[in-house]
C-alpha cells in the first residue's frame, strides 16, 4: 500500500510531524494552511511537493489515504469534519477539541462514518515509557504500586514565556493540565491502568499568563496503586536538554524502584540493593521525545496497513479528557473526585 498523506497546519509543531512522516518512510504529499506563505516555507524546508491555502481543495485534489491535522483546538473541528466527510482516516493534534463536548462530537462523527480518528498523543510512545511498560508486562517489578513524575521544563519564566514558540499558551484559561499534564494522564493510564479518583491543587506562578502553570495531582488506580504528578513550568530539572523528558519519574514496585532522569537514562534500585543503570534503547538522535512522534505515526500506518490494534483512537482518548475535567473540578471544589460518580457535563457545582 502506498500512502498518500497530507497535513493541515504549518505552526510550530508541524515541523516535528513532517519529520515524523519522513522518518516513518511515508513523506507528505501536500500541506495546507490558511496562511499559504507558512505552508510554502515548511514545504521548501522539507521538500513537500504541493501547498494549498484551502483545505477542501487539497483533500479533493490529492485524494489522501490519511490526513494529519496539526492545528490548535479552535481550528480543529472544521478540518476534522472535512476529512471525515470524505471518508479519510485522520490524526488530530492535542489538545483535542476546544472542550470535552467538542471532542465527543468529533468522535461521534468519526464513529458514525466508520472512519478511524486518532489523537496525536505521543508521550506514551517515548522509548523510556515503552521500556517501562515492557518491564511491567514481564513482571520485572513484581506488584507495581506507585508512580510519580516531577515536571520541570523551565520554559515558563517572565513576561515573554512561550512567545517564541507557542504564544497562544499565554492566553489559555486552562493551561498546565490541558496542555501539558494531559500527556501524563495518558502515560499514567498506559502504565498503571484506569484512573479511579483524583485530587488536585493548581496554581498560577507566572502572572503574565492566563491559566495555571503549576499543580499537584494525586491519582488513584485499582489495586491500591497511586500516582503523583508534581509540575510547574518555571523551574528546571537536571538535564542536558530540558525538553527531552520534561522532568524526572519514579516507578515503584515490590521488588524496587526504576528512576527516569532528565537525560532519559533509567536507573534500577532493587529492594535493599545498590542503584545501577538499566540498559535500553533510549531513542537518542531519533527526534523529539526520543522519536515519539515518529513511533506514533508509524503505529498508525501499521494499523492502516495491517489492522494492528490502535492506541489512542479518539474514543479511547476521551478517558483522558474526562480525567482532565475531574482534575479541574477537584481544584475548584477542593474535594477528591471519584470518576465513577463524576459527570463532566454537569457544571452546576463548579466554582
Amino acid at each position: 500500500m502506498t500512502e498518500r498523506i497530507v497535513m493541515i497546519g504549518a505552526g510550530y509543531w508541524a515541523q516535528f510531524q513532517v519529520e515524523g512522516w519522513r522518518d516513518a518512510g511515508a513523506p507528505l504529499r501536500a500541506i495546507a494552511n490558511r496562511h499559504l506563505e507558512n505552508a510554502e516555507a515548511l514545504a521548501r524546508r522539507y521538500g513537500i511537493p504541493k501547498c494549498y491555502g484551502d483545505v477542501a481543495a487539497m483533500l479533493d485534489a490529492e485524494r489522501p489515504t490519511l490526513v494529519d491535522v496539526v492545528l490548535p483546538p479552535v481550528a480543529q473541528e472544521q478540518a476534522v469534519r472535512s476529512a471525515i466527510e470524505r471518508g479519510i482516516p485522520t490524526i488530530c493534534q492535542k489538545p483535542f477539541g476546544v472542550d470535552l463536548a467538542q471532542a465527543e462530537a468529533m468522535t461521534r462523527m468519526a464513529e458514525a462514518a466508520g472512519v478511524p480518528l486518532v489523537v496525536h498523543e505521543n508521550f506514551r510512545f517515548s522509548p523510556w515509557f515503552r521500556e517501562l511498560r515492557r518491564c511491567i508486562n514481564q513482571g520485572f517489578f513484581g506488584r507495581v504500586h506507585g508512580i510519580a513524575f516531577r515536571l520541570r521544563p523551565g520554559d515558563g519564566q517572565g513576561p515573554d514565556a512561550y512567545l517564541d514558540r507557542q504564544p497562544y499558551f499565554q492566553q489559555m484559561p486552562q493551561f498546565l493540565v490541558r496542555e501539558t499534564a494531559v500527556h501524563f494522564i495518558d502515560t499514567f493510564r498506559f502504565l498503571m491502568g484506569e484512573v479511579r479518583a483524583v485530587t488536585a491543587r493548581l496554581r498560577r506562578l507566572n502572572p503574565a499568563i492566563a491559566g495555571e502553570d503549576s499543580g499537584l495531582l494525586i491519582f488513584e488506580f485499582d489495586d491500591e496503586r497511586t500516582g503523583l504528578f508534581d509540575g510547574n513550568r518555571l523551574n528546571e530539572h537536571p538535564a542536558e536538554n530540558l525538553r527531552r523528558t520534561m522532568g524526572e519519574m519514579w516507578l515503584e514496585g515490590e521488588r524496587g524502584v526504576m528512576r527516569l532522569d532528565g537525560d532519559a537514562r533509567l536507573w534500577w534500585k532493587p529492594h535493599q540493593g545498590a542503584e545501577r543503570q538499566h540498559a535500553y534503547d533510549d531513542g537518542v538522535g531519533r527526534g523529539v521525545f526520543g522519536g515519539a512522534s515518529t513511533a506514533l505515526q508509524a503505529h498508525v500506518l501499521a494499523h492502516l496497513r495491517e489492522g494492528t490494534p490502535l492506541e489512542n483512537a479518539a474514543a479511547d482518548y476521551l478517558a483522558n479528557l474526562r480525567v482532565q475535567e475531574a482534575i479541574y473540578h477537584s481544584h475548584a471544589s477542593g474535594a477528591r473526585v471519584a470518576l465513577a460518580n463524576f459527570d463532566p457535563h454537569n457544571t452546576s457545582t463548579r466554582r
